[in-house]
């Protein structure tokens, strides 16, 4: 038995000439494509001048799960399917898992017209580390939930992605800043690539701040990873050696803590000194 393909196309998240040659293909040649917003892949095809010729079908979350019997059934039939979201990459906080694993069961074979991601656009343009990192979809929406999973962030070392409904963004930051305090350095990324892109940068304290009288559009989040411990102990050690060796006190303390950012130059100088006094 010959089978289709599925198709997992990019979408841009706002500019349509960040769409990829082989998305603009796809669009026109797909025998179905499965959108989470049918009337938005409408746009975007008439955007970037591309008749669609396939059945265009709706797959957003409450109708996926009925959407995959008949893909699949397409599929087998030797169709090809595309499969895209409203903005970026599917199945990334968007419809298409079910029916990608439905693929992989029935043996039809699946494969990827990669380009633009919200997740990985914010990372790289927030200025907080990226060379690894976690992903954790969309804030909850209750405020108990948020506070809970906020929390769970507290020891995470790695810098963290997720997405917020610009109408919960205020209280979001709020929560932020009473589970994980308000020195913690994170990015709100607002309209990504489109024509009122903004990208604020700051403590959760002043980005709470800011956020405080409202704010409009697709929001990511960036947060930065939590600092990691240090035993003060051993890094006095350190500061005693380099004193040894004939730097002063303050320099010696402040070259330790340079590779230490948990730990602030004059809190490392102040043991050092604790240390002499006892």
């Amino acid at each position: 038995m010959s089978y289709g393909r599925l198709l997992l196309g990019a979408t841009p998240l706002g500019q349509p000439s960040d769409a990829s040659p082989r998305l603009i293909r796809a669009l026109g040649e797909a025998d179905v494509v499965a959108a989470e917003d049918t009337r938005r892949v409408r746009t975007l095809a008439k955007s970037l001048q591309v008749t669609i010729i396939g059945r265009v079908v709706s797959m957003f979350d409450q109708v996926e799960a009925a959407r995959v019997e008949s893909l699949i059934a397409a599929l087998k039939g030797g169709a090809t399917v595309l499969v895209v979201s409203d903005a970026g990459m599917p199945l990334i906080s968007d419809p298409g898992y079910r029916l990608v694993a439905a693929c992989i069961e029935t043996g039809v074979p699946v494969t990827c017209l990669p380009g633009p991601s919200a997740v990985t656009t914010a990372l790289a343009v927030s200025g907080l580390p990226s060379e690894k990192f976690c992903f954790e979809g969309f804030a909850p929406r209750k405020s108990a939930a948020r506070k809970t999973w906020l929390a769970s962030l507290a020891d995470e070392w790695r810098t963290c992605v997720f997405f917020e409904s610009p109408r919960r963004l205020a209280v979001c930051l709020d929560d932020a800043v009473d589970q994980l305090g308000g020195d913690r350095a994170a990015a709100v990324c607002r309209e990504l690539t489109r024509v009122h892109e903004e990208v604020v940068r700051g403590s959760l304290a002043e980005l709470a701040a800011w956020a405080a009288d409202g704010v409009l559009g697709e929001i990511t989040v960036v947060l930065a990873g939590a600092r990691p411990g240090a035993d003060v102990g051993s890094l006095v050690a350190q500061v005693q050696e380099l004193v040894a060796a004939g730097v002063r006190i303050k320099d010696a303390c402040t070259q330790v803590a340079a590779a230490h950012p948990a730990v602030r130059s004059r809190d490392l100088y102040d043991a050092v000194l604790g240390q002499r006094e006892g």
